[in-house]
Protein backbone atom coordinates (compact mmCIF):
# COMPACT_ATOMS: atom_id res chain seq x y z
CA UNK A 1 0.00 0.00 0.00
CA UNK A 2 2.75 2.53 0.77
CA UNK A 3 4.35 1.69 -2.86
CA UNK A 4 0.94 2.69 -4.47
CA UNK A 5 1.17 6.09 -2.52
CA UNK A 6 4.81 7.00 -3.77
CA UNK A 7 3.58 5.90 -7.13
CA UNK A 8 0.26 7.94 -7.14
CA UNK A 9 2.65 10.55 -5.36
CA UNK A 10 5.50 10.30 -8.11
CA UNK A 11 2.75 10.75 -10.95
CA UNK A 12 1.13 13.52 -9.81
CA UNK A 13 4.39 15.35 -9.24
CA UNK A 14 5.12 13.78 -13.14
CA UNK A 15 1.13 15.40 -14.13
CA UNK A 16 2.07 18.79 -12.65
CA UNK A 17 5.94 19.12 -14.12
CA UNK A 18 4.18 17.85 -17.72
CA UNK A 19 1.47 20.57 -17.56
CA UNK A 20 4.00 23.39 -15.93
CA UNK A 21 6.43 22.47 -19.21
CA UNK A 22 3.50 23.08 -21.16
CA UNK A 23 2.27 26.21 -19.82
CA UNK A 24 5.98 27.17 -20.38
CA UNK A 25 6.07 26.22 -23.74
CA UNK A 26 2.86 27.60 -25.24
CA UNK A 27 3.98 31.16 -23.63
CA UNK A 28 7.56 30.40 -25.47
CA UNK A 29 5.63 30.15 -28.89
CA UNK A 30 3.10 32.99 -28.10
CA UNK A 31 6.29 35.47 -27.26
CA UNK A 32 7.49 34.25 -30.61
CA UNK A 33 4.00 34.32 -32.62
CA UNK A 34 3.33 37.82 -31.14
CA UNK A 35 6.70 39.41 -29.92
CA UNK A 36 6.15 41.52 -26.70
CA UNK A 37 2.79 42.02 -27.10
CA UNK A 38 2.49 38.18 -25.89
CA UNK A 39 2.66 40.05 -22.78
CA UNK A 40 -1.17 40.93 -23.12
CA UNK A 41 -2.22 37.39 -22.72
CA UNK A 42 -1.11 37.08 -20.12
CA UNK A 43 -1.10 40.32 -17.46
CA UNK A 44 -4.50 41.63 -17.38
CA UNK A 45 -4.21 45.16 -16.83
CA UNK A 46 -0.79 45.14 -18.35
CA UNK A 47 -1.56 48.77 -19.88
CA UNK A 48 -2.77 50.37 -16.45
CA UNK A 49 -1.38 52.26 -14.52
CA UNK A 50 0.57 49.86 -11.89
CA UNK A 51 4.05 50.91 -12.54
CA UNK A 52 3.03 55.08 -11.56
CA UNK A 53 1.08 53.58 -9.02
CA UNK A 54 4.06 50.80 -7.18
CA UNK A 55 5.05 53.05 -4.62
CA UNK A 56 1.30 53.45 -3.51
CA UNK A 57 1.46 49.80 -2.60
CA UNK A 58 5.01 50.20 -0.93
CA UNK A 59 3.67 51.48 2.99
CA UNK A 60 6.98 51.88 5.26
CA UNK A 61 9.04 49.43 3.70
CA UNK A 62 5.85 46.80 4.17
CA UNK A 63 4.13 45.64 0.86
CA UNK A 64 0.86 46.20 0.82
CA UNK A 65 0.12 42.49 1.55
CA UNK A 66 2.36 41.77 4.74
CA UNK A 67 0.24 45.53 6.01
CA UNK A 68 -3.05 43.22 5.18
CA UNK A 69 -1.74 40.13 7.17
CA UNK A 70 -0.45 42.78 9.98
CA UNK A 71 -4.14 44.61 10.20
CA UNK A 72 -5.81 40.77 9.82
CA UNK A 73 -3.97 39.20 13.40
CA UNK A 74 -4.37 42.45 15.42
CA UNK A 75 -6.40 43.30 18.18
CA UNK A 76 -8.62 45.77 16.00
CA UNK A 77 -12.40 45.14 16.69
CA UNK A 78 -13.08 44.44 12.73
CA UNK A 79 -10.19 42.25 12.04
CA UNK A 80 -11.76 40.22 15.59
CA UNK A 81 -14.98 40.33 13.77
CA UNK A 82 -13.54 39.21 10.39
CA UNK A 83 -11.21 36.26 12.19
CA UNK A 84 -14.54 35.43 14.02
CA UNK A 85 -16.49 35.11 10.60
CA UNK A 86 -13.49 33.18 8.98
CA UNK A 87 -13.76 30.77 11.63
CA UNK A 88 -11.50 27.91 10.22
CA UNK A 89 -10.74 29.68 6.52
CA UNK A 90 -7.28 30.73 5.89
CA UNK A 91 -6.01 34.38 6.75
CA UNK A 92 -3.61 34.31 4.49
CA UNK A 93 -5.90 33.47 1.59
CA UNK A 94 -8.40 36.36 2.85
CA UNK A 95 -5.33 39.01 2.65
CA UNK A 96 -4.05 38.14 -0.50
CA UNK A 97 -7.65 38.18 -2.03
CA UNK A 98 -7.72 41.70 -0.35
CA UNK A 99 -4.63 42.81 -1.88
CA UNK A 100 -6.06 41.95 -5.33
CA UNK A 101 -9.48 43.77 -5.01
CA UNK A 102 -7.95 47.22 -3.33
CA UNK A 103 -6.74 47.83 -6.70
CA UNK A 104 -10.28 47.54 -7.83
CA UNK A 105 -11.10 51.37 -8.91
CA UNK A 106 -14.89 51.40 -8.53
CA UNK A 107 -15.79 51.38 -4.40
CA UNK A 108 -19.12 49.40 -4.77
CA UNK A 109 -17.55 47.25 -7.05
CA UNK A 110 -14.73 46.56 -4.70
CA UNK A 111 -17.20 46.60 -1.71
CA UNK A 112 -19.31 43.89 -3.63
CA UNK A 113 -15.99 41.31 -4.09
CA UNK A 114 -14.91 41.89 -0.57
CA UNK A 115 -18.88 40.73 0.47
CA UNK A 116 -18.61 38.19 -1.74
CA UNK A 117 -15.30 36.47 -0.62
CA UNK A 118 -16.61 36.75 2.78
CA UNK A 119 -19.74 35.27 2.21
CA UNK A 120 -17.99 32.47 0.51
CA UNK A 121 -18.87 29.69 3.28
CA UNK A 122 -22.09 28.66 4.55
CA UNK A 123 -23.04 31.34 7.26
CA UNK A 124 -25.98 32.57 9.32
CA UNK A 125 -24.95 36.21 8.83
CA UNK A 126 -27.81 38.00 6.58
CA UNK A 127 -26.66 40.05 3.80
CA UNK A 128 -26.93 42.83 5.33
CA UNK A 129 -24.60 41.74 7.77
CA UNK A 130 -21.89 40.42 5.40
CA UNK A 131 -22.22 43.86 3.84
CA UNK A 132 -21.77 45.77 6.74
CA UNK A 133 -19.04 43.53 7.59
CA UNK A 134 -17.33 44.24 4.42
CA UNK A 135 -17.50 47.87 4.68
CA UNK A 136 -16.11 48.41 7.89
CA UNK A 137 -13.29 46.23 6.50
CA UNK A 138 -12.61 48.21 3.66
CA UNK A 139 -12.73 51.63 5.94
CA UNK A 140 -10.30 50.44 8.16
CA UNK A 141 -8.03 49.19 5.43
CA UNK A 142 -8.51 52.75 4.13
CA UNK A 143 -7.59 54.29 7.01
CA UNK A 144 -4.07 52.13 7.07
CA UNK A 145 -3.30 52.23 3.99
Amino acid sequence: MAHQKETHSYENQVDKFTEALATARRMQQDWLNYGLNFIHIYVEDVDGDWLETWEDVQLAGHSLLDTIKEFLVSDDDVAIRVRQHLKERSLFDLAVNLEEYWRIPKVDDRLSAVRNLLADDVSSETDFDLLYLADSLLAKLAEIL
